[in-house]
């Protein structure tokens, strides 16, 4: 979930999946998808967090940094977005012309398995912004259902200098909206939110602004966290 302090309130980044999609075409998501090999091997290129701690928070016994790199990942694919800081510690600028063109180079590199997120960041000089992605919860789609998920969301403030866009392949449109706008829009009919995504939702629309909702989920630790969707 990236989040920003709109002009009314928290805001919060969301795709429409393609209605093309078999699995919940046309639905209004967050950036993400699953754990990739080349997620599992991001230790040497995330900053403020190891795999120790990451796993921890996680419940696992090892390998929890994967699932930030795949965050990271996910957002830059199917975004745009990448979180990620450069040598000065200041998180990567994409606003100028020439540089928000050789990323999006880098974007459909990656999308298309023919460069790894590892091989941006040594091109780059880059290193993953582990630091400032708090994990928030775990939906896993009951027994029996057709299609099963196991999913992990997290959030994480939106970079000032950075345009998202969708990816025009799995997602057709992206927009920033206010939680309780969406939910209400769901409400009506208008939009198809998957349950996680409404909890997720309705979590968010607890929170005033970004500030409040890292303090929350930092704060949180990992207990209560698991739920069944």
């Amino acid at each position: 979930m990236l989040v920003r302090d709109g002009e009314r309130g928290l805001e919060v980044f969301m795709l429409r999946r393609s209605l093309r999609l078999v699995f919940a075409g046309g639905a209004h998501v967050f950036p993400g998808g699953a754990v990739d090999d080349g997620d599992r091997d991001m230790e040497t290129w995330a900053v403020g967090r190891a795999d120790e701690a990451a796993s921890a928070a996680l419940g696992l016994a090892r390998g929890g940094l994967a699932f930030w790199a795949a965050a990271v990942r996910e957002c830059f694919e199917e975004a745009g977005i990448l979180l990620a800081v450069d040598g000065t510690g200041e998180v990567v600028h994409l606003d100028d012309p020439a540089t928000a063109e050789r990323f999006s180079i880098h974007r459909q590199a990656v999308a298309s398995g023919e460069r790894s997120l590892a091989d941006v960041c040594a091109a780059e000089d880059l290193r993953l912004a582990a630091d400032g992605m708090h994990y928030v919860s775990r939906w896993i789609t009951p027994e029996g259902a057709p299609r099963r998920f196991d999913t992990r969301f997290f959030v994480c403030a939106a970079p000032q200098r950075q345009t998202p866009l969708h990816d025009a392949s799995e997602t057709i449109a992206h927009e920033w909206v206010r939680p309780e706008d969406v939910l209400v829009r769901h409400r009506e009919g208008a939009v198809d939110l998957m349950t996680p995504t409404q909890r997720s939702l309705q979590w968010l629309d607890g929170e005033a602004t970004v500030a409040a909702v890292l303090e929350a989920a930092a704060a949180s630790g990992p207990q209560g966290r698991y739920q069944r969707g």
